[in-house]
């Protein structure tokens, strides 16, 4: 039986996971690498790293599973969105790469606004510092040098994908994170690059992501040890492939995700009006499909700043327990998980999280169930929203640092008003990437199918309680007037 590996390229790391052609799980491997931070602000990575990391991961999987090189069928990628690769004619990378997490371009941002303010019509999402055309057009106006050697830009999916075949090409899912894709036309948009003065040539091909790009060279293929008539896939942007990874192959479907950011996910199976709502969109791995999304910058960070700071000999489980004995609005407590700044709905870098309604009986476990509804609430912010704009969702799933307690997926079940669910395995982009190349191969006739072998629900389901809705949605509704009435009071404090 043929084996299929998703390669994901986190921030952090490298995640191998590897399956069988119906979705076996066979074995996994990671490999860390550094972060660079000059400067305040600054977040880059050098590529380098990534392709060390492969040869690690192929390493430990070479002695995991004897007959990788024999099995090995094809390989696809989930990659870190945003981030800017820059290489110069020869293909080599002239500079380290500028991450998503990386804002140093407030100020290209606010040229690219004034420059072109209609740019969202064309893009669908805002002109944000993560974003990869503000890091052009920073690099532009800040390094002239390297932009006078720049020939080529890609994401980093993208350049691990070239290293093993030679062929530079990103996907529909990855561009449309650049602002420079038309998402509805998934082109490449001339308007834009002839405004900011990008060469169209110096852009990867556009493929979908199912789309074989080549086969592994025979110096990659000799140095990781597999054959060359391995297949490569292109793959997707992380939050789409881990979409894909939790079955979210459909309508009917999102995704709540909770890592040190969280992210609100729904399936979009047709457009969403451009001023529906202030969500991204953008396009997801299936071919005529898309994705809408919300982000709460500070989620599983809220929860891990709470423990650090308040209770740092606890354990979690010590502090959910605790926290599963308040009642239900942690009896009159709210928290704003804006610790770092908000992106959805607000997108304001400048307010700053809250406990409101401090009373004498509270207690330690008081706030820590208060700041894992409140976090839950900023990510039904981005719920809320869709059902505005005409998208709901019969059932929710959870994943990430959310899933993994009874007590907090009970919460999302009453907040959500949803049942929730959670996946037997946590892989996600990397389950992901493997259907990708799955289906790629024709084992499949599409991901959805795919998802029937690969994707593996637990089987409890967590449904809400009628009685908890109803106290949530009183909470609810004094929460969503916290963000106006202490907007003008960050704004002063920012400026002490």
């Amino acid at each position: 039986m043929a084996y299929v590996l998703g390669l994901d390229l986190g921030t952090s790391a490298l995640k191998a996971v590897l399956m069988t052609e119906i979705g076996e799980w066979i074995a996994e491997a990671s490999s860390d690498y550094p972060l660079i931070s000059e400067k305040k602000g600054y977040s880059e990575q050098n590529p380098a790293e990534w392709v060390k990391a492969l040869h690690v991961v192929f390493e430990v999987l070479h002695q995991k599973v004897p007959d990788l090189k024999e099995k090995l069928a094809g390989i696809s990628f989930s990659g870190q969105m945003h981030s800017l690769v820059v290489m110069d004619s020869e293909m080599k990378v002239i500079r380290p790469a500028i991450l998503w997490n990386d804002v140093r371009t407030t100020k290209a941002c606010q040229f690219i606004r004034e420059t072109m303010p209609d740019i969202q019509m064309i893009t669908r999402n805002p002109v944000l510092e993560g974003f990869t055309l503000p890091k052009l057009v920073w690099i532009m106006q800040n390094e002239p040098e390297t932009w006078r050697q720049a020939a080529h830009f890609c994401l980093p999916k993208d350049y691990l994908a070239y290293i093993l075949t030679g062929e530079l090409c990103t996907d529909y899912s990855d561009a449309a994170g650049t602002l420079l894709l038309n998402v509805t036309k998934k082109v490449y948009s001339d308007e834009i690059l002839d405004t900011f003065q990008i060469p169209k040539k110096a852009l990867p091909k556009l493929v979908s992501s199912t789309t074989c790009i080549g086969v592994v060279t025979v110096e990659a293929a000799q140095k990781i040890g597999i054959k060359t008539d391995v297949k490569v896939f292109m793959g997707g942007a992380d939050n789409a492939v881990a979409a894909i990874g939790a079955g979210i192959t459909r309508p009917g479907l999102a995704l709540s995700s909770i890592g040190t950011s969280g992210v609100f996910l729904n399936f979009e199976s047709n457009f969403l009006e451009a001023d529906a709502a202030p969500l991204h969109f953008f396009n997801h791995i299936e071919e005529e499909a898309f994705y809408s999304m919300g982000v709460t910058l500070s989620a599983g960070n809220s929860l891990n700043w709470f423990k650090r700071e308040f209770a740092p000999e606890e354990s979690f489980d010590e502090l959910f327990s605790s926290a599963s004995r308040i009642p239900v609005g942690a009896e009159g407590l709210l928290f704003t998980p804006y610790i770092n700044g908000e992106r959805t709905p607000y997108t304001d870098s400048e307010i700053r999280g809250s406990f409101i309604g401090i009373d004498s009986r509270h207690t330690r476990s008081h706030f820590m169930r208060a700041v894992l509804e409140g976090i839950t609430f900023s990510l039904r912010d981005t719920f809320e929203l869709l059902k505005i704009a005409g998208r709901d969702a019969a059932e929710i799933i959870a994943v990430g640092g959310g899933a993994r307690n009874p007590l907090w997926l009970q919460i999302q079940a009453d907040i959500y008003n949803r049942n929730v669910r959670t996946l037997t395995n946590e892989q996600g982009p990397g389950v992901g990437a493997a259907m990708i190349a799955a289906t790629g191969l024709n084992y499949f006739s599409n991901l959805n199918d795919c998802a029937a072998l690969f994707v593996n629900y637990s089987d409890k389901i967590y449904i809400p309680n009628e009685q908890n809705v109803r106290a949530y949605e009183k909470m609810y509704t004094i929460y969503r007037e916290i963000y106006k009435s202490t907007k003008l009071l960050s704004m002063s404090l920012a400026k002490l």
